[in-house]
């Protein structure tokens, strides 16, 4: 089984992604680390589309069963039919921000105090991160992951809200259940 967990930065697709993988014993990987290149501090820069679509491809096709987490939206159309099963995540835009602000100081410690790229690039993308429920912003939105969600040839588990990961996880399994039980 391919599956997808989606939703905007902060709403726990990683973390979802990893605990599912150790729990099902599925490969898993983050969009991210076909993204950008590898650069310290990281997300500095990213790697051509189809660089990225052809690393991805080749790691996804040898993978019987594999969670990915991450947005694909703008990577192509083979991504909207390559899942059996899409998880978006919604949590609240104040939840969120918080747990960015979090991440931003356990990943960038003291720089975010001294170092002035880091503090610029940190406020940019919080302030990126922030716009996700804006309805005109054109990067990625909720409003560009609804209509992924209509594009999406598999079935969607919408979850929202600030639920547990083992409330999270056993939503998914239910789900994961009722697709396997329904007749071909």
């Amino acid at each position: 089984m391919k599956i997808l967990i989606f939703g905007a930065s902060g709403s726990g697709t990683t973390t979802l992604g990893k605990a599912l993988a150790e729990r099902l014993g599925y490969m898993h990987v983050d969009a991210d680390d076909y993204y950008w290149k590898k650069t310290v501090p990281p997300f500095q820069e990213k790697i051509a589309l189809s660089e990225r679509n052809a690393r991805l491809t080749s790691d996804f096709l040898s993978a019987a069963n594999m969670i990915v987490s991450g947005s694909m939206v703008s990577w192509g159309d083979y991504w909207k039919t390559a899942f059996d099963l899409a998880i978006f995540l919604y949590l609240p835009q104040e939840i969120r921000m918080e747990r960015l602000k979090k991440r931003e100081a356990e990943r960038y410690g003291d720089l975010l105090l001294t170092d002035q790229a880091t503090i610029e690039n940190s406020k940019a993308f919080l302030a990126w991160a922030k716009k996700y429920d804006d309805e005109g912003f054109d990067g990625r939105s909720l409003k560009i992951h609804r209509n992924w969600i209509k594009a999406l040839k598999c079935p969607v588990l919408s979850l929202d809200g600030d639920l547990t990961l083992p409330e999270r996880i056993q939503k998914v399994m239910t789900k994961m259940k009722k697709l396997a039980d329904k007749p071909a």
